[in-house]
């Protein structure tokens, strides 16, 4: 070969939008991750459970990211297609003519909506949402975020009804903005609270619930199915096409291989999501064990998964690194310093409890604490909430899948801290096995895309390489069982409830 001969990779771009940042990576054929980009994004905690970002910087944080990602690459490639994924439960209204926001986007985390919940659940709509949807009636889902914006901006639905406004999560939005289609991923759509899990369509009954035009809706998408070419991002070549779409935490379970039942994987952000794929037949998650049913993602028939969401760990992690003026890397030294919390508990109910409990009534709550602890002490009970919470959810899946986990995958920036992943292997007992692959979202979206695009087939795909460590539990499990039981004390605080727990004949006996 001659010198002079370029070598030229075929390459996927692949975009994971988050709560706090937008981050791109480019993947080679083999897999490998040849360059990668990151952009912050701001948030606006207007009053106490308010969660706004700004539509408009999302939208430019994509480019800015993607252009820095292929900015950085050292040599050319050919850039086959766009993976997206995306934060979740998210709510975006805009002018469908000029393509501009009509107002704040709405992040997961926004809890404003909290007292229609309680209307609606009066009124009797609880189970009948939940057994259409597979989720509880909860301010996390967007279908409330939705009917709030257009109570703010077209309160008589006029503009709605007539197709001016159009309304989406931020995939919808990125889509749009990026190819002028109006479309959503299915996966996405079944954690807006308004799609029937059953047909895989949007429910007309809950739309008329939540006071939503059909009008104003996004059309449904496969998830792997191809969009029109993206416009106005100069550094893509003509004719460049999104061919994946999927939400963070799916993305992140088809990175991990996950392509049958039986598996389980944490992922950890600003919350925690806990995710696997559900037995044709499988009992309903919702009936009882805190979990929730879903749309892993769609290739393009839908393939139903569960899942518990938490609502704060590595946001709680920040928060107090902020409040003692550390940085996340400081707390955890600082938490390491101490052998146990002495006795301290954080539970991080800042906007209520997510899965299993589902209780917005919760309250944040620090207990144990003396006129002798130390920061060293608080840190390391924030720490060990991330640990305690997801533990909680394993056993939720248990409960469903009628059998014991001993091992559990995991990935997202708070796992790539060792320390806190063996705590999450001591207080679970179980062996935890995490993908060193910072960005595997991103990595997701990747691998369908690439699969969608026709760069590798399936079994390529599988094939392609999975960075893992592995971690195992060190701690005696009657101490293990303690420190749970102390956990399920402070919860029940947090809860209004009492706080003394008497654990299950199993918990007493743990195998």
């Amino acid at each position: 070969m001659s010198p002079s001969t370029k070598i030229v990779l075929p390459a996927i771009v692949a975009v994971d939008q988050g709560t706090s940042s937008t981050k791109t990576i480019v993947v080679d054929g083999e897999g490998r991750i040849l360059s990668r980009a990151s952009v912050k994004v701001s948030r606006v905690d207007a009053r106490p459970g308010w969660v706004e970002q700004d539509a408009e910087e999302i939208r430019s944080s994509v480019i800015s990211s993607i252009t820095a990602a292929l900015a950085g690459l050292d040599g050319d490639v050919d850039i086959r297609g766009i993976g997206l994924s995306n934060q979740r439960e998210s709510a975006v209204v805009w002018d469908r003519e000029t393509g501009k926001a009509l107002g704040p986007m709405l992040g997961w985390q926004d809890r404003r909506t909290a007292s229609r919940v309680a209307e609606y659940e009066d009124l009797g709509w609880g189970d009948i949402v939940r057994h259409k949807t597979g989720l509880p009636l909860d301010p996390m889902f967007s279908a409330l975020k939705i009917q709030w914006l257009l109570d703010q901006i077209d309160p008589d639905r006029t503009a709605s009804m007539a197709g001016r406004i159009a309304v989406g999560t931020v995939d919808s939005w990125l889509v749009h903005s990026l190819t002028g289609e109006h479309r959503i991923e299915l996966g996405n759509a079944s954690r807006t609270q308004l799609l029937n899990l059953e047909s895989a369509s949007w429910d007309l009954e809950l739309l008329e619930l939540f006071q939503i035009p059909l009008q104003c809706m996004p059309r449904l998408a496969a998830s792997s199915e191809p969009t029109g070419p993206i416009v106005g991002v100069p550094v893509l070549p003509a004719d460049t096409r999104i061919y994946a779409v999927l939400g963070d935490s799916h993305a992140a379970l088809f990175a991990h291989g996950v392509r049958g039942p039986g598996q389980v994987k944490a992922t950890h952000g600003s919350g925690s999501s806990v995710m696997g794929l559900l037995q044709p037949g499988a009992p309903d998650p919702a009936d009882g064990r805190g979990l929730v049913r879903t749309i892993a993602w769609a290739t393009p028939d839908p393939v139903y998964a569960f899942e518990g969401t938490i609502l704060s760990t590595g946001a709680t992690l920040l928060w107090l690194g902020q409040l003692l003026g550390m940085g996340p890397g400081q707390l955890s030294a600082i938490a390491q310093t101490v052998s146990t919390s002495q006795g301290v508990d954080l539970v991080p109910a800042f906007a209520g409890l997510g899965a299993p409990y589902w209780d917005e009534k919760a309250v944040a709550v620090i207990c144990g604490f003396g006129l002798g602890t130390k920061p060293a002490e608080l840190a390391r009970a924030a720490f060990e909430s991330v640990a305690l919470q997801t533990e909680a959810l394993f056993e939720a899946v248990e409960q469903l899948l009628g059998a014991r986990i001993e091992t559990v995958l995991t990935d997202g920036g708070p796992s790539q801290n060792d320390w806190l992943m063996q705590l999450q292997a001591d207080f679970s007992q179980r062996d935890v096995i995490r993908s060193n692959i910072a960005e595997l979202s991103a990595t997701g979206a990747a691998h369908l895309a690439g699969i969608s695009s026709g760069l590798w087939s399936a079994d390529e795909c599988a094939r392609l390489p999975r960075e893992t460590s592995v971690f195992l539990p060190g701690m005696d499990p009657v101490q293990s069982l303690v420190r749970r039981e102390r956990w399920r004390s402070a919860v029940a605080r947090s809860r209004g409830r009492s706080a003394d727990y008497l654990p299950s004949d199993e918990e007493k006996n743990p195998s």
